[in-house]
């Protein structure tokens, strides 16, 4: 980042010393030195305090900075992102492989733990699906470009679109058959081993 690189060329245009800019901000001597050895960065109080004491505005200030600040934010988007999945992917599963152990050692309060292990996983997938719809990804080649930090042009995009339809429709024939055969393989261990 080029803020500290600013901060110093400024004050010392200005014929400042780091004391008297600390003055006129209100931060101590030390706080300049840190701004200006980029060892932290100045809230936005203290920018809007330094754009006025510097006679210039807040875009010449941070010039080249937002950019960077922009690529954080993508990036701690990514991170939240992968972190959420990886959370409702566990917690789903979770719920799927422990409702027949939990309810029959449990009777209903192991279906209750079983309801609220679901709960959590539904909550995180809501996360995933807000994060999915802001960043315009539905499909799997959409997303996996998203956690690559890429972007579809817009003719991949009209041929993944036209896709859609058909994916949904098959994700929920999918959907269906696993939690049929889940279904049907947990009767069988039921009927086996404990009736």
């Amino acid at each position: 980042m080029e803020l500290h690189n600013q901060i110093k060329k400024y004050r010392t245009d200005m014929n400042l010393s780091q004391e008297e800019l600390a003055e006129k901000v209100y931060v101590s001597r030390q706080t300049i030195s840190n701004w200006e050895n980029n060892k932290n960065y100045p809230d936005i109080h203290s920018l809007l305090l330094l754009s006025s004491v510097f006679h210039v505005s807040l875009d010449q200030l941070i010039k080249g900075d937002v950019t960077i600040m922009k690529e954080e934010i993508n990036k701690n988007e990514l991170q939240r992102f992968h972190r959420d999945s990886a959370v409702y992917t566990v917690l789903l599963l979770l719920s799927v492989v422990s409702v027949v152990p939990l309810a029959v050692f449990l009777s209903y309060y192991g279906l209750i733990i079983a309801a609220v292990l679901f709960a959590a996983a539904m909550y995180f997938a809501i996360r995933i699906e807000k994060y999915k719809k802001s960043n315009d990804i539905q499909t799997y080649k959409e997303i996996v470009s998203f956690t690559e930090g890429k972007r579809l042009d817009e003719i991949e995009k009209a041929q993944e679109y036209g896709k859609r339809p058909y994916q949904k429709l098959l994700m929920a024939i999918g959907c269906g058959l696993i939690s049929f055969a889940i279904c049907m393989f947990f009767v069988w261990l039921l009927k086996s081993y404990i009736f």
